[in-house]
């Protein structure tokens, strides 16, 4: 009976070894690669959530099964059963939740998870082959609590191979681009706005060549690079690439790639401080793509962003700016502009003096500024203004950026930044009936987070009616915001998830039209 229970217990006690280890790794990976497999990054999330990372109950459920594991006897089933008890436990409190971007399971994750094995492996040869078997075996179960750490050092190891295989395919786009001489290339870049901008300039110079667009947010050298390997054909005239940053340095690797001889700077502002540090790098950065656009090229700026205002002066290349303020005098400007719950319409005067209405069924007056900064590239290329009015009147919100649902939600959820976020309130203030806030605030903003979702906190008072906080992280500056700007501390709710606010919103009572705007949606790695 007892050599029956020493079986079985074995048997459940590497089950949930396994299974323990398996959804550590994994959790662990999908950290790494949301963090784009940059180790500072991948190092700050974990200093960010270490209370979360190494929950006591579950170090101390380890530590036991780890010295149990040591002084383990062939007959001791009771111990293994109850290692094997406690490592369920600890699965069980390490479950993932429903990811909102899950695990790609790319060749790159793929020798990640390869090598983990291998080091998994000689930890435990080497303790073996020394004679302290008992040693080894602890070791093998202390493996789940050092799985962050070995999941660092692993991507560490990797290194090498990841580089020469991303240097190949840097290289073959790289060739296939330069095989391309007429090839019309066109960089766009900014704080926020860029993936609308590049889907509205597409749409725009659809009317006249075969245009190739970077999908989604592809907007890293990797992300360029996939694009230009898997879906450039010869017979493409004019490429965009959308170029994101988080570090100085990031554009220019890009324009290296692309050689973009017209380049477009949407908006800068206060976005990723947190590895920019200040917003002066964050501008350096954003005019790398103005420093790569040759003589023979063209920059087009956003006249009326400040900080790209200030740099004008410093650019080399022929600059072409836009603007919709009311005071611009920009080249192409946004005149005559009215912004209702429906969409907008506005008239663009060009360099020329030639003028057209346009109207969109687009939310927000920002959205005008990037559609005047489209039509004033498309125009420099050859398109003539009242060729342009179809395409503008059709153009459609990409998907979560102020996307204005049936059910009355406003879909700003992609991601949230100062200027982006007092925009999507003032799009919600115009609307009628009942206004709703949902938004878990601002991340990756540095030093200035906790003040600046305070700022916006106070913003929102005067343009929702109710007001709905998702988590704990960016909920206190916002709430304290709200209430010093008036706002009645009973129609503020902090839910612990989105799931909880949505079901307080579904309870609040009916006062006519209910319209809900949901504010950005921090990814599974906050």
């Amino acid at each position: 009976m007892t050599t029956i229970l020493t079986v079985v217990t074995t048997v459940l006690l590497f089950a949930a070894y396994a299974l323990d280890c398996g959804v550590l790794t994994l959790h662990y990976v999908h950290m790494l690669q949301l963090n784009s497999y940059r180790p500072e990054r991948y190092v700050r999330w974990m200093k960010e959530n270490r209370t979360a990372l190494f929950n006591q109950l579950g170090w101390m459920a380890l530590a036991f099964v780890a010295v149990a594991a040591f002084l383990l006897k062939p007959t001791d089933w009771q111990v293994r059963g109850a290692c094997a008890a406690l490592l369920a436990i600890h699965f069980v409190l390490n479950l993932p939740k429903k990811a909102k971007k899950p695990l790609v399971f790319t060749h790159r994750v793929q020798r990640l998870l390869a090598t983990l094995a291998v080091l998994l492996a000689a930890v435990g040869l080497v303790v073996y082959f020394t004679g302290m078997v008992r040693l080894s075996v602890g070791l093998l179960f202390l493996w789940p609590v050092l799985t962050p750490l070995a999941v660092l050092a692993a991507n560490y190891i990797n290194h090498p191979v990841e580089a020469a295989i991303s240097r190949r395919y840097v290289n073959d786009a790289r060739r296939r681009l330069e095989g391309m001489p007429r090839l019309i290339t066109i960089g766009i870049t900014g704080s926020y706005g860029k993936t609308s901008t590049k889907n509205f300039l597409n749409a725009l110079l659809s009317v006249k060549y075969n245009v190739l667009m970077t999908p989604e947010s592809y907007n890293t050298t990797m992300g360029v690079v996939r694009t230009v390997r898997e879906r450039l054909l010869p017979t493409h005239e004019v490429f965009i690439a959308e170029m994101g940053a988080k570090n100085i340095g990031d554009i220019r690797e890009i324009c290296d790639l692309v050689h973009p001889r017209y380049g477009v700077i949407t908006a800068i502002g206060e976005q990723h401080l947190e590895t920019f540090e200040t917003v002066e790098n964050i501008v350096k950065t954003k005019f790398e793509l103005a420093d790569a656009v040759p003589p023979d090229g063209k920059v087009f700026l956003n006249a009326d962003n400040e900080y790209i205002r200030g740099r004008m002066g410093q650019v080399a290349a022929p600059a072409v700016t836009y603007g919709a303020a009311p005071d611009s005098q920009a080249d192409y400007r946004a005149e005559e502009i009215t912004v209702g719950a429906s969409g907008s319409a506005f008239t663009v005067v060009a360099p020329d003096g030639e003028s057209r209405r346009f109207t969109t069924k687009l939310l927000g007056a920002h959205n005008i500024q990037n559609i005047t900064g489209c039509i004033a590239v498309a125009h420099s290329l050859g398109i003539p203004l009242a060729e342009l009015a179809a395409p503008v009147r059709r153009l459609k919100p990409v998907e979560h950026r102020l996307q204005l649902l049936p059910n009355g939600y406003i879909d700003d959820a992609y991601n949230s930044n100062p200027a982006g976020f007092r925009a999507a309130l003032d799009v919600l203030g115009g609307f009628e009936g009942q206004r709703v806030l949902v938004t878990p605030g601002m991340v990756e903003l540095g030093e200035r987070q906790a003040a600046l979702n305070k700022e916006l906190g106070g913003y929102a008072a005067s343009r929702c009616d109710y007001a709905v906080l998702v988590g704990e992280k960016q909920a206190p500056p916002l709430k304290e915001g709200l209430l010093e700007a008036g706002f009645p501390e009973e129609r503020l709710f902090v839910a612990k998830d989105l799931a909880e606010g949505l079901a307080w919103v579904n309870g609040l009572p009916a006062e006519g039209r209910r319209t809900v705007l949901l504010e950005n949606d921090l990814p599974d790695n906050f």
